[in-house]
């Protein structure tokens, strides 16, 4: 069963001469719970790509249908609740609250929508991420990785179907990368939920199911690594 289906999809920037095509008639599916790796040079138009499948940014033309639900068809407040609700988004730079704790900025999406957190699932996704006796500490009493770690506790609290993951490893060492891609992994297997990983990280982009290679805002292959 696909939860994504990508079709046509176009943006470009501004007009006339100045016009910049990020994205030039891309379509592909997802499978629900698949991994997935989309990588590519700088400027190819990925993080385009990944900006429009998670409602932050919309297309100039095509459509995507996540679940069934052409999510462009939305308003700017449908498509805020979706971003919350329907997707988890995690980027390069930790994007934390400074002035709230690590238990407030995971449940951050929750608190906006003035629902209460599942007290089971959050002690168990704080355990998983390696935050436990943390859960007070500020963002800057935090390493690099434990403040990537909340971030993708944040993205995960709604245990939405599709996970978005832009270069999540960019600012941290060797280590802490391989246990941040680790920890993405064992969400994908543990709760089904379909992962797609933006990376210029050949060595991330081999750990997935299927790769996708974006040259000049097309897709230049498309490879099934294992099922």
């Amino acid at each position: 069963m696909d939860i994504l289906k990508i079709e046509h999809l176009s943006k470009i920037y501004g007009s006339g001469e100045n016009a910049v095509h990020a994205l030039s008639d891309v379509s592909f599916t997802v499978p629900k719970g698949q991994f997935l790796a989309i990588v590519g040079p700088s400027g190819s138009g990925k993080s385009t790509l990944l900006h429009i499948l998670g409602g932050v940014d919309r297309p100039t033309s095509g459509k995507i249908f996540l679940d069934g639900q052409d999510v462009y068809k939305q308003n700017e407040n449908q498509l805020a609740i979706f971003r919350r609700r329907q997707v988890g988004l995690i980027y390069q730079f930790y994007n934390l609250i400074p002035v709230l704790n690590v238990t407030e900025n995971i449940t951050l999406p929750l608190l906006m929508d003035s629902r209460t957190p599942d007290k089971k699932y959050l002690e168990e996704l704080i355990e998983s991420l390696g935050l436990k006796g943390r859960e007070n500490h500020l963002p800057n009493e935090l390493s690099g990785g434990q403040q990537q770690r909340v971030s993708i506790g944040r993205a995960l609290i709604n245990s939405p179907g599709v996970v978005l993951a832009d270069e999540p490893t960019g600012n941290l060492d060797s280590k802490n990368s391989r246990d941040i891609i680790e920890l993405l992994k064992d969400a994908n297997k543990k709760y089904g939920q379909t992962l797609i990983v933006i990376t210029h990280d050949e060595s991330i982009a081999l750990q997935a199911d299927r790769i996708i290679t974006i040259n000049d805002g097309k897709i230049s292959s498309d490879s099934l690594i294992r099922k």
